[in-house]
């Protein structure tokens, strides 16, 4: 008997879980990237010497990853080592800094020195926001492709703990009283390209789920996470086309019948997984016409995150600073602001960097370090001609970084430089208007509200990755691949 096909357009993280999962379990899989490289937004970047991941550099909910390659019979340890972080991050005020550690004890002693705030607190956060994503993580593994689905036993338990009408801000206004403080446990809204005073209240088990299970580095860099899925699909007999470009989902009426690749070429499918970026996709991969809710002209008004403009800097020497390190802008309620609101470039910056050599030495050559520098910055329907602004704009993170880090003689030290502003994430990545992080997560936009992971407007089109459900964020993309592979199995086993 046959074997149902799977064509899948992208390799990234959600392609990949997906095509891990459906290849172990016979399903004919091919994946098609037109990168020369696995892991889309999860890939590697190498330049004389240096390695950089791409896009995410926080392992979080590494449980997740170890289920799916336990569902293939695998132990993650095999394929990959990965090393717990502790503290797992510096959050620098600018007069003071925070250490934060995953411990009790640790952040406690920590939150007590810097803001003289007891423990009774962060006891209180870890009580609450432990209930909360007790209550919301089942709700957020099972699919939402039916009004009813809403009223299914999980999605009612998950109702109790929406805080519809608060924002993550003022969920942690429960716990600490400094602001500065509150940051500690909301800057987290980035992960999804919000603002803290946006993101919904839900959203604060990130924060939990950060201080619960920890945060992970894989030596090699997080660009290994693709590379040991990729290796596991063509383990199990399954194909992975990289430089194959798609051009189009081929359809009966609307039902999908496979792909066509920029080449001509035609792949006869059963099923089609979309692990492009959702709102490129079905912009440019459906023939004009075809969509409604999700038309080019409606995808237009759609809430998309923020962007983000990045330096990867391959540096002579050692830095000294923790793995991951956050520089808040001194007024980061006004950077905030001008990043989601005013949609204006900030002089006064919010700055992230990675230093990860200080953990692994495979990141660059000998006596150097690999550091990644993410500014968040207005999405391109700010209108920013980035080929004019962006020289300006990298010298003042520059600026930042030598003054903050400080690492004062940092421009004499870069021995090689990497680039991708907003224009480069639309360009080279294929990002809807260069929003890195997808579809905004507002309450509008989430759980059924967010597009379907079986796409609704297409049959046999399954959606995996950030613009689906659950949403942006490595453990979370994975759940929509691990989703979209049990909606295909079970389609594949009623037909």
């Amino acid at each position: 008997m046959r074997r149902n096909r799977i064509a899948i357009i992208g390799a990234g993280p959600g392609g990949l879980a997906a095509g891990m999962l459906l290849s172990h379990r016979g399903f004919d899989v091919r994946i098609f990237e037109k990168q020369d490289r696995v892991g889309g937004r999860n890939a590697s970047l190498e330049r004389d010497g240096f390695t950089f991941d791409l896009g995410p550099t926080f392992l979080m909910m590494k449980f997740i990853l170890d289920e799916i390659f336990e569902t293939t019979g695998r132990s993650i340890d095999d394929y990959l080592e990965t090393v717990s972080l502790d503290p797992m991050y510096l959050l620098d005020y600018g007069d003071d800094y925070l250490l934060s550690y995953r411990g009790d004890a640790d952040i406690a002693a920590e939150i007590d020195r810097v803001f003289g705030e007891g423990p009774q607190g962060l006891a209180k956060f870890y009580r609450r926001e432990g209930r909360r994503y007790e209550g919301l993580l089942p709700a957020l593994q099972r699919p939402y492709s039916r009004l009813s689905d809403l009223f299914s036993r999980e999605a009612l338990a998950a109702l109790p703990h929406l805080a519809p009408g608060r924002s993550l801000f003022d969920v942690l206004g429960d716990y600490f009283e400094d602001d500065r403080l509150k940051l500690a446990f909301t800057f987290q809204a980035k992960y999804l390209g919000m603002s803290p005073w946006d993101c919904p209240g839900a959203f604060a088990i990130i924060p939990y789920i950060e201080h619960k299970f920890g945060i992970y580095h894989v030596m090699g860099g997080l660009n290994r996470i693709p590379k040991a899925m990729a290796q596991v699909i063509q383990e199990e007999g399954g194909q992975i086309h990289l430089g194959s470009q798609v051009e189009r989902i081929l359809l009966d009426g609307r039902k999908a019948r496979g792909i066509r690749l920029a080449s001509g070429e035609e792949i006869e499918a059963d099923h089609v997984i979309v692990n492009a970026d959702f709102a490129h996709a079905m912009s440019n991969l459906v023939d004009p016409g075809v969509l409604r809710k999700y038309s080019p002209e409606r995808l237009a008004s759609r809430h998309y995150s923020c962007s983000t403009f990045m330096l990867y800097l391959g540096i002579e020497g050692k830095v000294d600073i923790p793995h991951h390190s956050i520089y808040f802008a001194k007024d980061y309620r006004a950077n905030v602001d001008d990043v989601f609101k005013r949609m204006k470039l900030s002089d006064d910056l919010s700055v992230y960097v990675q230093n990860a050599s200080v953990t692994d030495p495979t990141l660059a050559p000998e006596g150097c370090s690999a550091l990644y520098v993410l500014v968040p910055v207005a999405n391109n329907k700010s209108g920013f001609d980035w080929s004019s602004v962006g020289p300006g704009y990298r010298e003042r993170i520059l600026d930042v970084l030598e003054e903050r880090v400080p690492l004062p003689d940092l421009r004499e030290r870069i021995r090689t430089e990497m680039l991708i502003n907003p224009r480069g994430w639309e360009d080279q990545y294929s990002v809807y208007a260069g929003a890195t992080f997808n579809l905004g997560h507002n309450l509008g936009q989430m759980l059924y509200l967010r597009p379907h992971n079986r796409f609704e407007e297409l049959d046999n089109v399954y959606l995996a990755g950030g613009g689906t459900h659950p949403g942006s964020g490595l453990p979370t993309i994975w759940e929509s691949g691990r989703i979209s592979a049990r909606l295909i199995e079970e389609a594949a086993a009623r037909s």
